[in-house]
This record gives structure tokens, C-alpha cells and sequence, in this order.
């Protein structure tokens, strides 16, 4: 029978910075995860997930001379780029590009790119007697470089120069350009992972999917004392039925209740934890504080503060969480 011997809670009492880094693959292209954990959730100090791509503008239309096209202007999330902002974004100017033609063969797909100077610039694919779908393939779209956004591709099947067609240009989201909301993402911040919900597509240098990039702070933990009754966020689940004429019907239902506990303190504005009334914080429970075991629970404090006569101020404190409380080893 387990028993809660030497227990420790403790509260986000403040955060340290981490600057922006690559989140890793895992090893499907669909999830990647930082080198830090957990991100803090409070407000002004929670995690900035940048998945590199294009941003607004960047339309590729044909350009005024044989072989050129000409990009609107346009923001890209390239959180590492040179030139960046400070929150990733980097501004490029409307400009022309050139683009190469084949000269043994017919077709030749040209990927249109921002490089990791914030410049555009255009990669030309292997030539071949017709289109292909496959990166790196005679005819097909080339491999970009790590540090590279493909905004748009032109497919060309003609040698001689010539002005470019608007129909010789695509654009479609996923296949010829990366945009950083495609496909959509959550987080898990307990472990500082990002989850895609798609693979994303391997068409840079390595066969290897796009950059994540992420910047953020961890909490920084402090022991609550005076604490007792911890109970963390738990889902519970409720059974419902509805009558049928030859019998019922059950359906399930689930809710997540509110991580609590109760904190004997001095109720007071000096007091630490209620000058945190009302924030997004992570609280971390050990059940024996000398073991390694604990649950992370990310949720807004609330507190209910009784002035007895002759005796503890008593805070009944709540943790409304948006996730259960996850358990680590």
C-alpha cells in the first residue's frame, strides 16, 4: 500500500530564458521535440513555436524578360535567419528571379527560395524528358537547403529562352511552398514537444523535413510551505443511458476536474503565492520529495482565502488545468 511519506509541492516561482534552438525530429516528421522541458505557460514568459514557411505575400508572378518571375513582397518565419526579428519574422523585398532552362533535355522544375540570408533565390532541378513528382528526380523539383524556405516552383519545358508563363508557375501549399502554418501543430509543453498533425514533407538537403524552431522559458520551482492535500488534475468519466424499447442505450461522457490543495500561509499581498492569483503556472508534486518520481500539472492559480479567529489563514487553492496532470518516472 503506497503512503505519502516526505512529500514536497512546488510552484512556478519564476522562469529562466532559452533562446531560439531546432527542435529534433523524433523520427516520423510529425513530431519534434526541444532540448528543454517544461515550457512555462505564464503569461508574457510562454513558448514562441515557429515552424519555418512563408508567412503573408510572396505571389510569384511571370516577369517582364525571357526566363524571370517576380516575387511580391513577403514575411517568413526563420527564427535563426540572418536578418531576422526578434520574434523570427524576416521581411523580404519584391524582386526578380532568373531561372534555368534545360539544354540537353526538355523539362526542368526551378524551386523559387528565401536563403538563409533573407535573399531570394532560385534552385534549378535536374532536367529530364518529362515532369516528375519526386525530389531529386531527372525532371522533378529539387532538394532546398536546411536553412531555406521554398515559397513557389516553375516548370518549364521548352530550352529556348522565353518569357514565363503565369501557368508555368504553382504555388499550392505542401506541394510547391512551405508555409509555417501547413500542416497545423499542438504542443505538450510537459515535454517541450510539438505534434504536426501530417508528416511534414522531406524536401530539403538529406531527404529531411522543414526547421522548428522554439524559444521559451522554464519554470523555475520553488517549495510551497505549509501545503497539504494535494489532488491532481484528473479526468473522470460518467456513464449516461437512455431508454430504448427493448432495453437501453449507454453513452460515455468525460471531464477533467481541477488539480487543488490547501497552503497555510500569510493570506496577505506579500505573500508569494497569492501575488500569483490568477496566473498560468506549473506546480510539480513529489510524493517523496528524496525520489525521483513527481507529476507536472500546468494550470491558472485560484485561490479562497479564511481569516479564522485564533488561528492559520487558510487558502484553499485551485489549479484549473487545461490537460490531466502527466506522471514522469
Amino acid at each position: 500500500m503506497a503512503i505519502t511519506d516526505n512529500p514536497k509541492l512546488e510552484y512556478e516561482s519564476g522562469q529562466s530564458f532559452n533562446d531560439w534552438e531546432h527542435l529534433a525530429d523524433t523520427g516520423d516528421a510529425t513530431v519534434f521535440e526541444a532540448t528543454f522541458a517544461p515550457w512555462s505557460g505564464r503569461s508574457g514568459f510562454d513558448a514562441e513555436v515557429r515552424p519555418w514557411g512563408l508567412a503573408t505575400g510572396g505571389h510569384i508572378r511571370a516577369g517582364s524578360g525571357n526566363d524571370t518571375v517576380t516575387v511580391a513582397p513577403l514575411t517568413a518565419y526563420m527564427p535563426t535567419a540572418a536578418g531576422a526579428q526578434s520574434d523570427g519574422v524576416v521581411n523580404v523585398a519584391s524582386g526578380d528571379v532568373t531561372i534555368e532552362r534545360a539544354t540537353t533535355e526538355t523539362h526542368r522544375v526551378t524551386s523559387i527560395t528565401i536563403d538563409n540570408s533573407g535573399a531570394l533565390v532560385a534552385i534549378a532541378g535536374d532536367e529530364g524528358a518529362a515532369y516528375s513528382d519526386e525530389r531529386g528526380e531527372a525532371g522533378g523539383p529539387p532538394f532546398i537547403p536546411m536553412d531555406s524556405v521554398e515559397i513557389g516552383q516553375v516548370r518549364v519545358n521548352k530550352a529556348a529562352a522565353a518569357p514565363v508563363s503565369d501557368t508555368e508557375i504553382f504555388q499550392v501549399v505542401g506541394l510547391h511552398q512551405e508555409r509555417y502554418d501547413s500542416p497545423v501543430f499542438q504542443t505538450d509543453p510537459a515535454v517541450g514537444e510539438v505534434h504536426f498533425a501530417a508528416e511534414l514533407p522531406k524536401i530539403h538537403t538529406g531527404n529531411l523535413p522543414k526547421r522548428v524552431s522554439v524559444r521559451g522559458y522554464t519554470p523555475i520551482f520553488a517549495e510551497i510551505p505549509r501545503a497539504s492535500d494535494w489532488v491532481p488534475a484528473e479526468t473522470t468519466h460518467s456513464t449516461n443511458s437512455t431508454e430504448i424499447y427493448n432495453g437501453t442505450l449507454g453513452s460515455v461522457s468525460r471531464s477533467l476536474g481541477q488539480a487543488s490543495f490547501t497552503y497555510y500561509g500569510e493570506g496577505n499581498a506579500n505573500d508569494p503565492l497569492v501575488r500569483l492569483k490568477n496566473q498560468r503556472l506549473w506546480f510539480r508534486f513529489y510524493q517523496d520529495r528524496n525520489r525521483s518520481p513527481h507529476s507536472l500539472t500546468l494550470g491558472i492559480l485560484g485561490i479562497g482565502r479564511t481569516y479564522p479567529a485564533g488561528d492559520h489563514v487558510n487558502i484553499a487553492c485551485t489549479v484549473s488545468a487545461e490537460q490531466e496532470t502527466a506522471d514522469f518516472e
